[in-house]
C-alpha cells in the first residue's frame, strides 16, 4: 500500500508548535521573496568550506585574476592607440548590454571589458570546486550572478554611455519621463491594476474571442466549446489542458495567433478547459482534484458531446503533466478515451528540470509550505518573481533602464499583457506538486500514485506527440526530450526555436520559425538528444501545419460537426475574468 501524502508530512507532538514554526517561517518569506535562506546558506557554506581547503583550486584562481588583469591594462593600452582595438573578452551571444556602439568609446569600452572579465572570474570562482555537491555549485553560481548582474555599468546612468548620450540630447527629459513612470507603477502596483497599455487587451473583446460555449463548469473549471467553421470535421474532438499556472487564452490570443482558432479552421472540433483562478479559501484543492474534476470530468462531457468518440488530448506545461498522469492511468485501468497525446513543453521527469529546480530541495519546499499555508495560496506576484529571477537581465534590470532611466514604455501586445493576468497555485496542491514531482520524481519513477496504486509512464498506449522549445527556461527541451526513455508508445518529438510561450504560440507569418522534427516507432532504439538535434533536418516555418498533419493521420474521415453542448454561458466564460 502506498502511503498518502499527509502521511509523509512531518509530525508535531502538540500542533500549536508547528502553527509556530509555520508563522515564522512564512513571515521570513515575505522578506526574502519566498527563497529559504537555509537553502542559500547551506549552499554557500559547502562552496566557501571547500573552496577553502582547495589551495590548487585558490592558486589557480589568483593566477586567472592576475593574467584577467594583465589582460585589461594590455587591452587598455592599445585602445589609447586604437580604440577599436580587439576585446580582451567578448560577451555571452545572448548578452546585448553593451553591444551598442557607444559602448566602443573611452572609458566605457574599459568598463564593460574589466565588469565582463569580473564576472568570468565569478563564473571560474563558483564552479569545479571538488567535492561541493553539484546542486550547491548551481545555487552558488546562480546566486553569485544574480547580483553581480545589479552592479552591470549597464544598469546605472553615470556608466551607461547609452543613457548618457540621451540625458544631455534631451537636456534630461528621460529622468524626469523615465520617474514619472516609475511612480506610475509603484501606483498601480499598489491598487493591484495591471501593466500599462495591458487593459488595451480586453479578454472576451480583443484576446479569446473564437465564437464558442462553456457547455460545463465545477468548483474548479469550465469547459469551452467552440463553434465549427467548417462544413465537416473529424469525428475526434480535441481537448486542450492548458496549465492552472497561467490563464487558458495563451491559447486563444489575437485571431492571427489563435491556435485555438487554427485547429478549429482546420476541421477539428475544439475543447479547451478554463480553470478557476482559486482563492485562499480554496487552499485544500489537491492535484487529485485537478485530474478527477478537471481532466476526467472534461473527456467524460466531451464523450457525451460527441458520441463516445476517442479524444485527441493536449496537454500545456503542468498541463501536459496532468494529462500524462491522466493518460498512465487510464492505461492502467483500460480506460479508452484517448485517441492520441501531445504534450506541448511538459515536463514528466523532473530530475533535471532547468534553473527552477535549483532551489528545490526539502528546506526549499518545507518553506514555501509554509509561506502558502499562512496565504492559502502562492500569489502571483511570488511566482512571477520567480520566472523573471531566470532571466534578470531581460526581464528585470533591462525594464527598469529602459522605463526609469531612458524614459521609455515597452510597447504592449498580446502576449505581454496575457503575462501579466497571472493566477494563483492553492497551498495542498503545489505542495503535492513540488513535493512529489520535483523533489521526490515519483511521476518518472513509477511511485506516484492514483488511488491506491502507482501509475507508469510505460503503461501508456496511444501514439504521443512532444514540443519542446530551443530556449525554454521553464521546460528545458532536453528534460521534455525524457519521454522517449518513459514511453513504449510512438512519439513524434518536435524541437521548434522559441521560449516557453513565444516557441508554442508560432504565429503564421513569422519570419524566424524553425523546427526539427522525427518520429520514434514504439520497437525503435533510443537516440540520445544531442545526437537527435546534430542528425534531424532543420524545416523552416511555423510547426503548426506539421502537427496538424500529424493529427490527420490519426484520425478518421470527416463527418457533420457534432451537436454544440448545452450552453451555460458565451466564450470565454466567467472564470478567465476573475482576478
Amino acid at each position: 500500500m502506498i502511503k498518502s501524502y499527509e502521511e509523509k508530512e512531518v509530525s508535531y507532538k502538540n500542533e500549536s508548535n508547528l502553527h509556530l514554526d509555520r508563522m515564522v517561517n512564512a513571515t521570513l518569506g515575505q522578506m526574502t521573496r519566498g527563497v529559504s535562506p537555509m537553502t542559500i546558506s547551506y549552499a554557500f557554506t559547502d562552496w566557501w568550506t571547500h573552496l577553502a581547503k582547495s589551495p590548487g583550486k585558490q592558486k589557480e584562481l589568483i593566477d586567472d585574476a592576475r593574467s584577467k588583469y594583465y589582460d585589461l591594462m594590455s587591452y587598455a593600452a592599445h585602445c589609447a592607440i586604437d580604440p577599436k582595438h580587439e576585446h580582451c573578452v567578448e560577451p555571452r551571444e545572448s548578452d546585448k548590454r553593451f553591444a551598442a556602439p557607444e559602448w566602443q568609446s573611452w572609458p566605457f569600452n574599459i568598463i564593460s571589458q574589466a565588469y565582463l572579465l569580473h564576472e568570468q572570474w565569478l563564473k571560474a570562482a563558483t564552479s569545479g570546486v571538488r567535492g561541493v555537491s553539484q546542486h550547491h555549485l548551481d545555487i552558488v553560481s546562480f546566486t553569485t550572478r544574480q547580483v553581480f548582474d545589479m552592479f552591470s555599468p549597464s544598469n546605472y546612468l553615470l556608466t551607461n554611455p547609452e543613457l548618457i548620450k540621451t540625458t544631455v540630447s534631451t537636456g534630461g527629459a528621460n529622468l524626469t519621463k523615465g520617474f514619472q513612470n516609475l511612480m506610475e507603477d509603484i501606483e498601480r502596483n499598489y491598487r493591484g491594476l495591471p501593466p500599462v497599455g495591458a487593459e488595451k487587451f480586453e479578454v472576451g473583446k480583443v484576446v479569446a474571442i473564437t465564437p464558442g460555449k462553456v457547455v460545463f463548469r465545477n468548483h474548479i473549471m469550465e469547459l469551452i466549446q467552440y463553434s465549427p467553421q467548417t462544413k465537416t470535421v473529424h469525428p475526434e474532438p480535441i481537448l486542450i489542458v492548458p496549465a492552472w499556472i497561467m490563464k487558458y487564452y495563451i491559447l486563444d490570443l489575437s485571431r492571427e495567433n489563435s491556435l485555438v482558432k487554427y485547429l478549429v479552421e482546420q476541421g477539428y472540433t475544439v475543447f479547451i478547459v478554463s480553470w478557476r483562478n482559486l482563492t485562499p479559501k480554496d487552499r485544500d484543492v489537491r492535484m487529485k482534484d485537478y485530474r478527477e474534476d478537471g481532466l476526467m470530468a472534461s473527456l467524460e462531457t466531451i464523450r457525451t458531446i460527441c458520441n463516445g468518440n476517442e479524444i485527441h488530448a493536449v496537454g500545456y506545461c503542468l498541463g501536459g503533466t496532468l494529462l500524462a498522469m491522466g493518460a498512465a492511468h487510464m492505461a492502467r485501468d483500460n480506460i479508452n478515451y484517448l485517441k492520441s497525446i501531445t504534450l506541448l513543453a511538459a515536463q514528466v521527469d523532473f530530475e533535471e528540470a532547468g534553473e527552477l529546480t535549483l532551489f528545490i530541495d526539502e528546506s526549499q519546499v518545507s518553506f514555501l509550505e509554509d509561506i502558502m499555508w499562512e496565504q492559502g495560496v502562492l500569489d502571483s506576484k511570488q511566482l512571477s518573481g520567480a520566472f523573471q529571477m531566470l532571466r534578470s537581465n531581460d526581464l528585470i534590470w533591462s525594464h527598469m533602464v529602459r522605463n526609469y532611466l531612458l524614459g521609455e514604455r515597452e510597447g504592449m501586445f498580446d502576449l505581454m499583457a496575457w503575462n501579466a493576468d497571472a493566477t494563483r497555485l492553492p497551498y495542498k496542491m503545489h505542495s503535492q506538486y513540488l513535493r512529489q514531482l520535483f523533489l521526490d520524481n515519483d511521476l518518472a519513477e513509477g511511485r506516484y500514485p492514483v488511488g491506491d496504486r502507482p501509475i507508469a509512464l510505460s503503461d501508456i498506449n496511444r501514439p504521443i506527440f512532444c514540443v519542446a522549445t530551443t530556449q525554454d527556461h521553464i521546460s528545458p527541451w532536453k528534460s521534455v526530450y525524457k519521454m522517449h526513455l518513459l514511453t513504449n508508445s510512438e512519439l513524434t518529438f518536435l524541437l521548434t526555436n522559441g521560449g516557453h510561450n513565444a516557441g508554442i504560440i508560432s504565429i503564421q507569418n513569422h519570419g524566424k520559425r524553425q523546427y526539427q522534427l522525427r518520429t520514434k516507432p514504439h520497437d525503435a532504439h533510443y537516440t540520445d538528444p544531442d545526437q537527435w538535434i546534430a542528425e534531424t533536418p532543420v524545416k523552416e516555418g511555423s510547426w503548426w501545419p506539421e502537427w496538424v498533419k500529424w493529427l490527420d493521420e490519426h484520425s478518421s474521415p470527416e463527418v457533420d460537426p457534432p451537436v454544440m453542448g448545452k450552453s451555460l454561458m458565451d466564450a470565454p466564460g466567467s472564470y478567465v475574468l476573475e482576478k
